[in-house]
């Protein structure tokens, strides 16, 4: 095989890929987008012909493609993160493709053992939902958010029995080609097999959308879409002008009948700090909204400080200050508000790499402080420890803030602690008019299948709405257009089996694959003495 046909699969790999993720009507495609890295491997790895070729730089070409084609808007926010991001997260997909390669030569000689395609993407994704240097925007199963009749059994699965279902289908259209080749009479069986895989999910998904009825009270919400330019507007407004905006947008849609109105992430940027809240301009001013409309519930970001405790110098999100030998700690805030009610806040604890936190690893320490400034005070914010639900009269709400609601395993936390309704604030202005927020918002609709949860987004420049337990967008908002919406929601406190069990499948793939690693690697040493 020469070279230029080499490199021609790979590339076409990373296109069906990218093709599938950016167009709606390509979806499909992801059946056979991996087939030709599949049939690279595959030949590479058969000892019995002469077939050489570098497997990792061969898929980290194919993946490079698929995440530049896919993730490119990052660089409109951070053009040294985007770069730094699409090369980290294609040598890491390059290395897991690498991983199945090698555990499939020692353990089975390449003759079988194409499932461990599957276990070690699992195992990838599992990673990259856990570590510090996460990024599971392209986490395969996230691709059927557009499609989201198809996948409602993702209230059993979750994302990741998505992406084994488009890993599964590759590998068997792979194994008709494979049979087709060789003029294998197992053709039948494995054209049979593919289409079943393809269609019986669907079916499936089907039925349960046609047949699913939401469940518990309704609830009246507005969110609040104020339209601050991050770039030019966010850190020099007012307080008091930030207010007025968000005020003045949901003032003529409030009725008695509404309980909460949502704004978006980061609306507050008056150094609140945590131990004196009630002192603040904007928390005065949000006490009296709720008074004034029937002590409705007032959900909004902030940027807070709080003291660092006697003995938590040396915690890695404690800051320095200049001109005191004391420390202190800075978060991303989300904010309940309502008259004659405690003030309830949760801290964002799924932090975006370099620009919300720098790892935490030694090797790392020395550049802590270089997380990209993208407005705010530059370093690593404080998380916390508990997914905190904020109750207002009967209602139980996760407040996700931002890269938050793409952490599926991260939410059933909430629902585990009681949330019957999930708010997503998030500022996705920083990416301008790109496939980036509109890919933040399709993820939302993931979240309200898993758990079967009404979602309320309110964003600062779009995209805001309101998503039904079904996945269903009951309403949208236009991207850079100052508004509000009102619509009525359903809560529900029905655990479906992905909230109470999480990312099991990502789990047991995890355990597997470290098995077989170990397994292979014992294998290789054996031969080797």
């Amino acid at each position: 095989m020469k070279v230029i046909t080499k490199v021609s699969l790979s590339l076409l790999s990373g296109l069906l890929i990218a093709a599938a993720w950016m167009l709606k009507c390509f979806i499909p495609l992801i059946f056979i987008a991996f087939v030709p890295l599949i049939f690279l491997q595959d030949k590479i790895g058969d000892e019995d012909n002469n077939i050489k070729g570098n497997i990792f730089g061969l898929s980290f070409l194919a993946f490079l493609v698929w995440n530049s084609l896919t993730t490119w808007w990052v660089w409109n926010s951070t053009a040294l993160g985007a770069v730094a991001m699409l090369l980290l997260n294609s040598a890491f997909m390059a290395t897991t493709f690498w991983l199945y390669h090698f555990t499939r030569k020692k353990i089975f000689h390449n003759n079988k053992g194409f499932f461990l395609l599957i276990v070690f993407f699992l195992a990838f994704e599992n990673l990259h939902l856990n570590w510090q240097l996460n990024w599971p925007w392209l986490n395969i199963g996230n691709i059927f958010s557009r499609y989201h009749s198809w996948i409602q059994w993702y209230e059993f699965t979750g994302v990741a029995g998505g992406t084994l279902w488009v890993l599964l289908a590759n590998i068997l259209a792979y194994k008709i080609i494979k049979s087709l080749i060789s003029k294998s009479k197992s053709v039948f069986v494995s054209s049979s097999l593919f289409l079943s895989v393809i269609i019986i999910p669907i079916i499936v998904g089907k039925i349960m959308y046609n047949n699913y009825e939401e469940k518990g009270d309704e609830v009246e919400v507005v969110v609040v879409q104020p339209n601050i330019d991050p770039w030019n507007e966010e850190f020099t407004l007012s307080s008091a002008e930030v207010l007025k905006r968000n005020f003045s947008q949901a003032e003529p849609l409030m009725t008695p009948s509404t309980r909460f109105v949502v704004s978006p992430e980061s609306s507050i940027h008056e150094n609140i700090w945590l131990d004196n809240v009630n002192k603040y301009y904007s928390i005065k001013n949000l006490e009296l909204f709720s008074k004034n409309y029937d002590g409705v519930a007032y959900v909004i970001g902030a940027s807070t400080l709080g003291m660092v405790p006697d003995g938590e110098e040396n915690d890695f999100a404690a800051r320095k200050f200049y001109d005191a030998d004391e420390y202190y700690y800075s978060y991303n805030t989300a904010f309940m508000i309502a008259e004659d009610n405690d003030i309830q806040w949760h801290q964002k604890s799924r932090l975006t790499p370099g620009v919300e936190m720098m790892p935490s690893w030694w090797f790392l320490r020395p550049i802590k402080n270089l997380a990209i400034d993208l407005g705010g005070t530059v370093g690593t914010l404080k998380t916390e420890d508990v997914a905190t639900v904020l109750n207002f009269e009967d209602f139980k709400i996760a407040a996700l803030i931002c890269y938050e609601s793409v952490f599926g395993g991260y939410v059933t936390e909430f629902v585990r602690n009681g949330a019957d309704l999930l708010f997503v604030i998030t500022n996705d202005g920083w990416w301008g008019n790109t496939p980036g927020h509109r890919q933040h918002f399709e993820m939302s609709k993931l979240r309200a299948i898993e758990n079967r949860r009404s979602v309320a987004r309110s964003a600062n420049t779009g995209i805001s709405g309101f998503i039904n337990q079904r996945g269903d967008v009951l309403e949208q908002t236009n991207y850079w257009e100052p508004t509000a919406l009102r619509n009525t929601l359903k809560t529900n406190e029905e655990m479906t089996f992905y909230s109470q069990y999480g990312d099991y499948i990502y789990r047991l793939a995890s355990f597997i694959a470290v098995i077989v690693l170990c397994f292979s690697m014992v294998i290789s040493i054996s031969k080797k003495q």
